[in-house]
């Protein structure tokens, strides 16, 4: 079964997919098709999304309607479109209003505007941050991290610690555990004064060696015995040290960066 699904903004959109990507996932054995149209700020826009809907409604089933518009009066004109509409602003808004007692300030973008100096500046900092102290480059600045990922190559470190940095404001290093760390199985030098600020992140053998092919095909480092001895001493070295990891093959990195925070006890500066 295909459906046909549009995230209509007035600004960037990134509001109305994350919605519609959180209701969309509860429906199994569904092909949603997606298309996202940001910036529908005028009513000539608007129309050119209600031609674009019917037509495609015209060719088949009508497509769901996903917007976060706030002009009331392009709202409108997305109504009369052939399509199933989930209108965020006339579901939330206006109750809030009546339970606020308060106009809302149909402020296009507010979501993503910067709030203030000192929360752009933490986020900032907090990703400067995450690219300085990437892939074990650097390590003199770990005393400042809030914590350190580490794991084998591919395991996801790097995406989840920038991800961290830029939605949570978190100071995040990441280092890669490699094949001369696992002789042992003792921490590297530079990790084990911050032991306590560790978090491992593993990953399934198939899947590792499915990644590393894409990066380096056919080569002992992407073959699935390497990557079977890798994955099994970083879960043994994490074990015996006492270090908390996850399993990242099947998480998405907002679910990886959510557990993380709450199984490491880390307070967001970002809300």
């Amino acid at each position: 079964m295909k459906r046909s699904v549009f995230f209509l903004s007035d600004g960037t959109g990134i509001t109305a997919e994350t919605l519609g990507h959180s209701l969309l996932s509860q429906f199994e054995g569904i092909d949603f098709e997606e298309l996202t149209i940001p910036y529908v700020d005028t009513v000539e826009k608007a129309w050119a999304a209600v031609h674009e809907i019917n037509r495609l409604a015209e060719a088949g089933t009508r497509p769901i309607i996903i917007d976060t518009i706030v002009n009331k009066d392009i709202r409108e004109v997305i109504a009369k479109a052939n399509g199933c509409m989930l209108d965020v602003f006339e579901t939330f808004v206006g109750k809030l209003e009546k339970e606020l007692h308060s106009h809302s300030v149909d402020k296009v973008g507010k979501s993503h505007s910067i709030v203030n100096n000192e929360t752009y500046n933490v986020r900032i900092e907090a990703v400067h941050f995450a690219l300085d102290n990437d892939d074990g480059a650097r390590t003199r600045h770990y005393d400042k991290a809030d914590i350190i990922l580490t794991g084998v190559s591919r395991s996801g470190k790097t995406p989840t610690s920038l991800y961290m940095a830029l939605q949570f404001g978190i100071h995040v290093g990441n280092y890669p555990l490699t094949e001369d760390d696992f002789d042992d199985l003792r921490l590297p030098a530079a990790l084990k004064e911050h032991k306590k600020k560790l978090f491992g992140l593993v990953i399934d053998p198939e899947r590792l060696c499915a990644i590393r092919q894409e990066r380096k095909a056919n080569s002992r480092y992407a073959s699935i015995q390497q990557c079977e001895m890798e994955t099994r001493a970083a879960i043994a070295l994490f074990n015996r040290e006492g270090i908390p990891y996850i399993n990242t093959t099947h998480l998405s990195i907002e679910e990886i960066s959510t557990r993380i925070l709450a199984i490491a006890g880390i307070k967001r500066r970002l809300v």
